[in-house]
C-alpha cells in the first residue's frame, strides 16, 4: 500500500499537479486563554513562559506552537516581557500562528517599554509607535477588579477622607517624624495619609536620599518632570518632595475618579500607559507594586476626588461602556 501511494505521488508530480500547502491566512490563530481564578503569582507566570518556550522548539515535548503562544498570551497579560517578546516574533514570522504584524508591535512595544533592547529593536525595524487599542493578551487579566466599578457620588468628592481610610494601620517603620508631617498635610491635598504612606514605602522605604536608576528622587520618588510639572523646586527637600507627590496622586485620584488601582499604577507607569492599556499596565514591576500598596491598604479600591482638580481620563468611558456591553448580553 505504501508503495503504492508513493507512485500516486510521484505521478501526480511528474504532471505538474502542486500539492495543497498552507498560506498564511491558513495557519491557526490561538484562541484567547480562559480567564485565572484566583491571584497569580510571579514563579506561575515564569512557568508558563517556560513551558511555551519547551512547546514552541519542542524541547523535551511534542512540538505544539499554538498552545506555546496561549502561553505565552497567559504570562503576557501579567506583565512577563520575555513571553511579550516572544510572542511577538512568532506573530511576526507566522511560526506556526497566523502573522498580525499589528498585534506584534503591541507586544514588542510592552517588552521595550520594560526596558528589553531587542523588543525596542524590533518595534522601531516596524516603525515605531503601535496603532490602535491593545490586543487581548495585553490587557488587565480576569483576576483585576472592575475599572471605576462605582465612582463617588457628587457629595463624596470632598475633603475629609472617608472612615474606612481613617482606620486603616500606617506602616510600621514609617519615622515618626514623617508620619506626623503627612498627618498634618495630607488634608490640604484631600488624601488619606494611609495612601500617602503606603505609597512611600513602596516608592523609596522612607529612605530621603533614594533615587531610582530612571531618576526619580526621594521620599515620593517623584521624576525631575513630575516635580517641574507640581511645582517642587528642589526634589532633594522632604518637605518638597512629599508635597510633590501628594500633589501628583490628588490630580490622579481626580484623572481616574478616585479609583486607587488605576492611580497607583499611574504613579508608576505614567496615566499615557494606564490609558493606552486600559488598566493596570502589562509591566512586571506595575503589577508588583499595584498589588503591594493594594495590600497595604487593606484592599480600599476608592479613595474621595476632587473633580474641579482636572477632568476625567477618557479611557474611563471606554472601558465601563466595554462592561456595560458584556452584561448586557
Amino acid at each position: 500500500m505504501r508503495h503504492l501511494l508513493l507512485l500516486l505521488l510521484f505521478a501526480c508530480t511528474a504532471a505538474g499537479a502542486q500539492l495543497p500547502s498552507l498560506t498564511l491566512e491558513q495557519l491557526p490563530r490561538p484562541t484567547m486563554p480562559p480567564g485565572e481564578r484566583g491571584p497569580v503569582v510571579p514563579a506561575q507566570v515564569e512557568r508558563w513562559r517556560q513551558e511555551a518556550k519547551a512547546l514552541e522548539y519542542g524541547d523535551g515535548v511534542k512540538r505544539d506552537e499554538v498552545a506555546a503562544a496561549k502561553l505565552y498570551c497567559r504570562a503576557a497579560r501579567y506583565g512577563d516581557a520575555e513571553a511579550q517578546y516572544s510572542l511577538g516574533w512568532m506573530l511576526t514570522n507566522a511560526r506556526g500562528i497566523q502573522r498580525n504584524d499589528a498585534e506584534a508591535a503591541h507586544m514588542f512595544a510592552a517588552a521595550a517599554e520594560q526596558g528589553m533592547e531587542q523588543a525596542q529593536n524590533m518595534l522601531d525595524k516596524m516603525g515605531g509607535t503601535p496603532l490602535g487599542d491593545p490586543p487581548p493578551c495585553l490587557r488587565p487579566p480576569e483576576t483585576d477588579p472592575p475599572v471605576a466599578a462605582v465612582p463617588p457620588p457628587p457629595a463624596a468628592r470632598g475633603a475629609k477622607p472617608v472612615s474606612l481610610w481613617a482606620t486603616l494601620p500606617l506602616p510600621q517603620n514609617a519615622p515618626p517624624a514623617i508620619v506626623s508631617y503627612v498627618k498634618l498635610v495630607a488634608p490640604e491635598y484631600q488624601l488619606a495619609p494611609a495612601l500617602v504612606l503606603a505609597v512611600m514605602a513602596t516608592e523609596s522605604n522612607f529612605d530621603p536620599l533614594a533615587e531610582s536608576p530612571k531618576r526619580a528622587q526621594g521620599l515620593m520618588q517623584l521624576l525631575p518632570e513630575t516635580g517641574s510639572r507640581f511645582g517642587v523646586v528642589r526634589l532633594r527637600d522632604p518637605s518638597q518632595n512629599i508635597r510633590g507627590g501628594m500633589a501628583y496622586l490628588r490630580w490622579l485620584l481626580a484623572y481616574f475618579e478616585g479609583d486607587v488601582m488605576l492611580a497607583v499604577a499611574a504613579y508608576n507607569a505614567g496615566e499615557k500607559a494606564v490609558d493606552r492599556y486600559l488598566g493596570v499596565p502589562p509591566y512586571a514591576e506595575t503589577r508588583l507594586y499595584v498589588r503591594k500598596i493594594m495590600a497595604a491598604t487593606g484592599g480600599q479600591r476608592l479613595h474621595p476626588f476632587d473633580a474641579k482638580v482636572v477632568g476625567a481620563s477618557p479611557m474611563l468611558l471606554r472601558v465601563r461602556a466595554a462592561m456595560q456591553t458584556i452584561q448586557s448580553r
